[in-house]
């Protein structure tokens, strides 16, 4: 007879309460409870039943508290759900309840209907006839003895999709469930759709995009095995599938899979932990692997499937580097030439740069000021179509000045450019055109994204072009150029990854181009012609790149030849964020063993973001298990003084 419950919050307190259960018949494993928490009512998560209060506990039985209410009729979540939460609080140092939090649906009830719509039919007989290299890759999927996990490695169009499909077929006759994780919802609708199309009711959608209802309506599907395909970005790792037969990670590569916020997970290792638990099998795919996987593929450590035929027809684009040195403007006469000639054989353009805004930053050309925002160390971004300065940070927004705020001098300008300058000059250029900029400024109402794209597929739009929402993940027959407008935007960022995600972003957008004809053509406009990762990039040298990439990781002891674990400490108060750091690096010199090394502390390359000055300090070593076991100890008797913020995370994804 359950009459107490072990509760955990969504609070930064590591460890767990006991309560009175108010119906001491019941087990409530599994459901969230409202409870008293000092002064303050919040929701928990119950995460075991007990007859007996706990040895040693503090208090007299009649001073427990009692849960205040239940939320949940049916359980939200089971014992699989709660060891992965525990495993999620000590590998990535936060508090169980925050595991949780994250991992489950906010709504309160189910909404009436889904969040996507659907097939009638339970399953629509979809599935192509697939390649001999294809046929091997799904073979190999299925054929999980070893436990090692798999790669589906191939340039853009050559089939991954449907491998991933018809595995997931495969699985599904066994009587098992899938989990097919995308990275962010808006890049990889097309999948969403294949996936629905493909396995009608069977398939249910967990995304940031549903309501917290819609969300809960999904997950309590999965939890009742109505639906067994759980499809989705980084959270829908977490889907309640209790027989699960096989994880896949589409675009592997991509940042998105890496949490922001605590927990700062990764969906990678989460869904590593959950195969191995499972005993089930794992499968990633891009054209641009993540420099771990493709050293892991390297030593034998996951088993590579290499597809190399595109199938729709088409043939690897012609990529030309074109050096900016010189050049007025966003276009280059070659560039120019080019979108013209591809209007002129009725096909479609795609324009790409990483940069929101209409220019990038304010100077004076008479002191060098540079306009920064007062509460981030970033540059404003100036906003033609809005009339002003924006910080795409904190969202500041401030109307242009027409002169130097420091010396007064009218010899001011702008240096750089953004979608929405490129938008301006090729309507310009070509006042004949159909032109649409695709990024989050111009996506206010909810559908413009899927209207946008499918006016593209349609051919009523000549030219589309915009941030990294069009650099993955779409699949269009009329487009024949892909114009990449400035290649170095990310390049020479301060953080160990910049090479990397710069190839990867070049391969994926020139991807793009002639997937169902053998004549796409890509510009890759540079101001650092000679760069190996452009260099490499323009000829689709993923080979060279990761060789070139690998040997300077090496020699500068970075991933994937170290483990890194990251403090952050934030205040509005630039000195208690600068001592607090100085005071944790000396407690950090006598916890880390001496195979270890302390980094800093130091600034962050993005030293206030939000109003908070932020100072950081890096713990770096061979293998994580010492790193954690330091950074634990930290973490449990650190008592941060008033203002100050703490932010662990392990495995950082950068180091901004």
């Amino acid at each position: 007879m359950p009459a107490w419950v072990e509760v955990v919050l969504n609070v930064p307190v590591y460890q767990s309460f006991t309560y009175k259960n108010p119906a001491p018949g019941e087990s409530l494993l599994g459901k969230r409870v409202e409870v008293r928490f000092g002064s303050r009512i919040l929701i928990g998560f119950v995460i075991a039943d007990r007859e007996e209060l706990p040895e040693n506990f503090p208090l007299e039985s009649s001073a427990v508290k009692p849960i205040l209410r239940v939320v949940d009729k049916e359980c939200l979540y089971g014992q699989n759900e709660a060891d992965l939460s525990a495993w999620i609080s000590s590998f990535y140092l936060c508090a169980q309840g925050e595991a949780l939090s994250a991992m489950l649906p906010s709504g309160k009830r189910e909404s009436s209907g889904p969040g996507f719509s659907f097939e009638d039919e339970e399953f629509a007989d979809l599935a192509v006839s697939l390649s001999e290299e294809q046929t091997q890759a799904v073979r190999g999927i299925l054929d999980a003895e070893s436990g090692t996990p798999s790669y589906i490695y191939g340039l853009t169009g050559t089939g991954k999709t449907e491998v991933f499909l018809q595995a997931a077929e495969e699985i599904l006759k066994q009587g098992k469930g899938v989990i097919y994780l995308v990275p962010e919802i808006a890049l990889t609708h097309q999948v969403i759709e294949a996936v629905a199309k493909r396995f009608g009711k069977t398939a249910a959608v967990l995304h940031s995009g549903l309501t917290g209802s819609q969300k809960l309506t999904e997950w309590m599907r999965l939890r009742r095995g109505e639906a067994r395909v759980a499809v989705g970005a980084r959270s829908a790792v977490f889907a309640p599938i209790e027989n699960l037969g096989l994880v896949i990670i589409d675009e592997e590569h991509d940042n998105s899979y890496k949490s922001g916020t605590t927990p700062r997970y990764h969906a990678r290792q989460v869904a590593m932990h959950r195969c191995a638990r499972a005993g089930c099998a794992l499968v990633m795919g891009s054209a641009t692997p993540s420099l771990e996987a493709w050293h892991q593929m390297k030593n034998g450590r996951i088993r590579t499937f290499t597809l190399t035929k595109r199938l729709s027809g088409g043939a690897p684009p012609e990529i030309k580097i074109v050096n900016l040195g010189g050049a007025d403007g966003a276009l280059s006469d070659e560039l120019v030439t080019e979108i013209q000639a591809t209007k002129e054989a009725g096909r479609q353009t795609i324009l790409f740069l990483n940069r929101r805004g209409f220019t990038h930053f304010f100077r004076c050309n008479t002191c060098s000021y540079e306009m920064k925002c007062k509460n981030c160390s970033v540059p404003l971004t100036w906003h033609k179509a809005q009339g002003v300065m924006k910080c795409h940070y904190c969202g500041l927004q401030l109307a242009p000045p027409r002169s130097c705020p420091e010396c007064g001098s009218l010899d001011v300008g702008y240096a750089g450019f953004g979608t929405e300058f490129i938008e301006d000059e090729v309507a310009r250029t070509f006042p004949n055109l159909s032109v649409k900029r695709l990024d989050t400024d111009s996506l206010g109402e909810k559908g413009a994204l899927k209207s946008v794209l499918d006016e593209f597929r349609s051919g009523k739009i000549d030219v589309l072009l915009g941030t990294q929402m069009i650099a993955k993940g779409l699949n269009f027959p009329g487009v024949r150029l892909v114009g990449i407008a400035l290649a170095d935007t990310g390049l020479h960022m301060p953080d160990f990854r910049a090479a990397e995600r710069t190839f990867a972003l070049i391969v994926q957008v020139a991807g793009r181009a002639g997937r169902f004809f053998p004549d796409g053509r890509v510009l890759i406009q540079t101001w650092n012609p000679r760069h190996p990762a452009i260099v490499h990039a323009s000829k689709i040298d993923v080979e060279g790149f990761y060789d070139w990439e690998l040997e300077q990781r090496e020699e500068l002891g970075f991933p994937p030849f170290s483990r890194l674990i990251r403090l952050v400490f934030r205040s509005k108060d630039q000195g208690k964020a600068e001592a607090a750091a100085e005071g944790a690096a000396k407690i950090m010199e006598k916890l880390l063993p001496g195979e270890c090394e302390l980094m800093g502390p130091s600034e962050c390359p993005l030293a206030q973001v939000s109003g908070n000055w932020r100072h950081h300090l890096i713990l770096r070593g061979k293998t994580l298990g010492p790193l954690l076991k330091a950074a634990r100890s930290f973490q449990t008797g650190y008592k941060p003084l008033p203002g100050i913020h703490l932010e662990i995370d392990v495995d950082p994804a950068a180091l901004l």
